[in-house]
């Protein structure tokens, strides 16, 4: 079995939203020694991603941050018929690395005592779309607005809170989980936010054109739906 996935090893180029860059690590990690193949990913906003594409990127798979993503570029004749599938239901979360400051209720943000909010790019990022929809539901949209700051994806967000650019932000609970090893204290505080306050965010995987036919990109797909993978999905913040 290695001399036959020595000889049929490949590569597959693969697009990956910010938010799932670490447990992708470790998922690409395994599915090169599962399978023999190699996951090259760039990380990024799922916005920019589409647009790529469309651009004539050499990607062969997305794994994005929503599912409308997948869906359009399958309609518009970019990605593979069928191939689509949620791999990941995200989590978001409101966190600063000062503790104490995020309440288990979130109600800091009634309070507005901080300078900055950092939230993503809601026209680029599926998370940050999440992030105002709930300050819509909280009815903190408008009085909020002036101490937002955007990053133009999730990882530039985790980045503005992690260096205290910002107070607080609203991040993926897969960026927080690495920051909380069992036994030992959590590093800043946070409130992870009611999923009944924003659209539910589904993250679907697609086979793009460049990777149709292609046997890595197929494993690559095959590999996300396996005990092994949904394990570290799981064990990264997310739901499936």
């Amino acid at each position: 079995m290695a001399a036959f996935n020595a000889a049929h090893a490949d590569e597959v180029q693969v697009a990956v939203a910010a938010n799932f860059a670490a447990p992708f690590q470790k998922i690409a990690a395994d599915f090169a020694a599962a399978t023999g193949h190699t996951a090259v990913p760039v990380v990024g906003a799922t916005g920019k991603f589409f647009a790529q594409v469309k651009a004539g990127a050499p990607f062969e798979v997305l794994l994005a941050a929503d599912d409308e993503t997948p869906r359009k570029l399958i309609d518009e004749g970019f990605a593979v018929k069928g191939s689509a599938f949620t791999y990941a239901i995200g989590r978001l979360v409101l966190w600063s690395a000062q503790p104490g400051l995020v309440d288990a209720q979130g109600e800091v943000l009634k309070k507005g005592a901080f300078a900055h909010l950092a939230v993503a790019n809601p026209k680029l990022a599926p998370y940050g779309a999440a992030a105002m929809e709930a300050l819509k539901a909280l009815g903190l949209a408008e009085a909020l607005a002036p101490k937002i700051v955007q990053g133009e994806n999730i990882a530039q967000t985790f980045q503005f809170v992690s260096t205290g650019n910002a107070a607080l932000g609203f991040v993926a609970l897969s960026q927080v989980m690495p920051l909380q090893p069992p036994g030992k204290p959590a590093v800043g505080s946070q409130w992870l936010v009611p999923a009944k306050l924003h659209t539910p965010i589904l993250q679907d995987a697609v086979l793009l054109n460049k990777g149709a036919g292609k046997p890595a990109a197929q494993a690559l797909l095959g590999y996300l739906r396996s005990d092994a993978a949904k394990a570290v999905i799981q064990a990264s913040g997310y739901g499936l």
